[in-house]
């Protein structure tokens, strides 16, 4: 029996004739890059790549190493696409459409939309993010606000995309792949929802209580402990408090910010009820042009690939193989195809980045549909 030393001192040597072997066989996919470069052939060839897998598989005399040697191949033959990827671009033969950056984003000369009425936490994010003074107008969906971006009737929407307790706005995400509209900034906000009332009422007086879907989730405990009352969705929180003064009933209460409460006069009755302290919304701020401020660090994309196995570590390698932190994924179904999802991902860098450009060429190359969301 081999002592371990002399076990390790054996595999350091297969390491060394390994490593040499590896710096071989990228110079030899350099050239093919080259090749490719000249010829103006695609860098993934699916059908070859299965080919080689089989045929590898075909060299290795104990079958309980076919797997292995299938996966050091795959990766061997992505390490090779990448360093391709990088090539071409270094040559100028870019996926990228045409973008503009800007030194800042003008707050004072535009006009922003927000869903829902005054009051509404995005009426508190567009508060903070272009300022109190900031030209603006409200619409009643999520659609509605990137539509009116798209006609032109606004610079900018501010739009909420994910909160820290409930996770992410469906309908947002679903929105941003729709349109052709980039997001190039964000606004955190923290949320304090209250009880709201009329100045005369009572908790002891409320049998209903309104708010937002997502309101009403991120207060549950504290509904759950006054189970007699009856919750009832609204399209926004500030709706709610809005529809609890049109009725002018004191057993009506809605969850909302205290700004609402301000600017409908209502009563706070309680304060701080959502499940946690520490809850927070992103929002998106979005606009229609390809125009991204000068060291925006944020990446978001969206991408669809084939439901196999592999297919998704494929795509995301690109992001670890350029060394890029990312920070967020998110699912949502694709329309008319049962059981396929559609992928949205950020991650950290800038549009004008050498390792940002050559994972997203990478993407582009090998996924079966990749759309730029925004740089922020």
């Amino acid at each position: 029996m081999l002592d371990l030393n002399e076990i390790r001192t054996e595999i350091d040597d297969v390491d060394r004739q390994l490593a040499a072997l590896y710096e071989k066989r990228i110079a030899l996919a350099t050239k093919v890059a080259e090749y490719k470069i000249e010829t103006g052939k695609k860098v993934f060839d699916e059908t070859r790549e299965k080919q080689k897998l089989d045929k590898v598989a075909e060299l290795v005399s104990d079958e309980k190493n076919i797997h292995g040697v299938r996966e050091l191949f795959s990766q061997l033959m992505s390490t090779s696409r990448k360093m391709q990827y990088k090539l071409i671009e270094e040559h100028g033969l870019t996926l990228r459409e045409p973008y503009e950056t800007m030194d800042a984003i003008d707050k004072k000369h535009c006009t922003v939309v927000y869903q829902g009425v005054p009051g509404a936490y995005s009426y508190i994010a567009m508060k903070r993010f272009f300022g109190e003074d900031v030209n603006n107008f409200n619409v009643e969906t999520f659609g509605d606000a990137m539509e009116a971006v798209k006609d032109g009737s606004a610079d900018y929407a501010v739009l909420p995309i994910d909160n820290s307790t409930t996770g992410m706005v469906n309908q947002v995400y679903d929105l941003l792949e729709e349109y052709d509209n980039y997001i190039i900034g964000e606004q955190f906000v923290k949320v304090e929802h209250s009880l709201l009332g009329l100045p005369a009422a009572a908790i002891s007086d409320i049998k209903t209580v309104y708010s937002h879907p997502q309101g009403l989730m991120q207060c549950q405990k504290y509904l759950d402990s006054h189970r007699e009352w009856n919750s009832i969705s609204q399209l926004n929180t500030a709706v709610s408090a809005k529809m609890v003064v049109e009725q002018n009933d004191i057993s009506k209460a809605a969850i909302a910010s205290e700004e609402a409460a301000r600017v409908y006069g209502l009563k706070v009755l309680e304060s701080k009820i959502n499940d946690s302290d520490r809850n927070t919304t992103r929002f998106v701020i979005v606009s229609n042009k390809r125009r991204f401020v000068k060291g925006a660090g944020k990446m978001t994309i969206c991408f669809e690939t084939n439901n196999k196995p592999g297919a998704l570590y494929n795509l995301l390698s690109h992001i670890i193989y350029n060394e890029l932190n990312m920070t967020k994924i998110e699912s949502r179904p694709i329309e008319g195809r049962e059981w396929e999802f559609r992928f949205f991902v950020d991650f950290m860098g800038n549009i004008d980045d050498t390792n940002v450009i050559n994972a997203l060429h990478g993407i582009q190359e090998e996924a079966n549909k990749l759309k730029f969301l925004g740089n922020y």
